[in-house]
């Protein structure tokens, strides 16, 4: 098939382990020819927003990306919001394609979507990255841009989709109580691990090699933090104090992502010979520091990162929020009920001592967050 990617209601970034970049990779391997339609709205290693010029390109995967500009008839800040661009019927008239899978449906440019689909044979699914914890936090935002314009985007591509879905089940219900999507269109699409960087990283001379890099003992017990250090995830210091005063010397917490300027200098304080901070890490470097750790802890807002380590066969002590507990699939997680430096290292000496059990279930955790599967499902419905 001609499948075409559309990431028009958010950023896409280049050389990211976003769902956005990986399904598309996958389903080129599977054989099908593959499309990217973008907004030119990115982020640098700081996690700011950026936007990148707008053209034609082949990306790491060798898939053409084609990045939209905004509409020129409205002001820019206007068409950014609202997201109008310019060239986005040419550019559907032009590729022609079968399958059209729509990341996120809360841009006023769906409208042109729906026209390809009453004049053309094309199957369409769609899917949500927004809930309560991410989107909808304000009344403004929470009555009009999600109650009225982006209600609308969904009930206007409504009749041409097979399937919406939510990649947390907290987005299945923004999906069906927000936008009053039918429950018989709505389900889970995990997020998850790519097969090959995974298997890859969990060799065991890959992992000894990654800890001899950071001066990790091969006998040291190994927490790892991965992911964009910022003031919705500030728990990440409780977890550095956590591992600090801990009374096992043989502990060890490892630390990548970028950081905002306001909490560096906090992170950087609480460095030690049991706490690394190593820096921002690429896609495929997440995977080695992942890999070379016993467990990883998150003890803040869900990052795609959780998913991630799921499919590594990789026990977890996550924060308990509602609707992101599908990680848990046969006690391979902890979950942690508050911000609390004592539950933090609780969890931590719990899973080290129990440690063949959790392992055990994580490894049994992984098939269902795969990649290869995941792409597989959301054509195959």
């Amino acid at each position: 098939m001609r499948i075409l990617h559309c990431c028009l209601a958010c950023f896409y970034i280049d050389n990211y382990s976003y769902q956005e970049n990986i399904l598309p990779r996958y389903h080129k391997k599977m054989g099908h020819d593959v499309r990217i339609i973008a907004s030119t709205e990115s982020f640098d290693k700081d996690g700011n927003i950026t936007y990148v010029a707008s053209g034609e390109y082949l990306n790491e995967d060798d898939i053409l990306v084609v990045r939209l500009p905004y509409a020129r008839y409205l002001p820019p800040k206007v068409a950014r919001k609202i997201r109008r661009y310019k060239g986005l019927q040419e550019q559907l008239a032009l590729y022609l394609p079968d399958f059209i899978f729509i990341h996120d449906i809360q841009f006023l440019d769906i409208d042109i979507i729906c026209d390809y689909a009453r004049n053309n044979t094309v199957r369409i699914v769609a899917d949500c990255h927004a809930d309560f914890s991410n989107s909808a936090r304000n009344w403004f935002s929470r009555q009009i841009l999600h109650g009225i314009v982006y209600k609308k985007c969904a009930q206007m591509i409504n009749p041409y989709v097979e399937m919406f879905y939510g990649v947390l089940p907290a987005r299945v219900d923004f999906l069906r109580n927000v936008y009053n999507l039918p429950y018989t269109k709505t389900q889970l699409l995990v997020m998850g691990a790519e097969d090959d960087k995974a298997n890859a990283s969990l060799k065991i001379e890959k992992k000894l090699q990654t800890r001899k890099k950071f001066d990790i003992d091969a006998n040291d017990f190994v927490v790892v933090f991965g992911g964009k250090i910022d003031q919705a995830k500030r728990q990440v210091l409780l977890l550095m104090d956590a591992v600090n005063t801990l009374d096992d010397p043989s502990i060890k917490l490892i630390v990548f992502g970028s950081i905002i300027p306001e909490m560096k200098r906090e992170v950087l304080y609480r460095c030690s010979d049991r706490v690394k901070y190593i820096g921002w890490a690429t896609s495929d470097e997440s995977y080695d520091y992942f890999a070379m750790g016993n467990i990883a802890c998150f003890p803040g807002r869900h990052s795609v990162f959780w998913e991630q380590v799921v499919g590594m066969g990789i026990p977890l002590i996550v924060k308990k929020w509602e609707g992101t507990t599908h990680v848990n699939v046969c006690n391979n997680v902890v979950f942690l009920d508050q911000d609390n430096q004592k539950e933090i290292q609780d969890s931590i000496l719990h899973i080290k001592t129990n440690y063949d059990y959790y392992k055990s279930n994580a490894i049994k955790s992984r098939e269902a967050f795969m990649y290869g599967k995941i792409a597989e499902k959301c054509l195959n419905f």
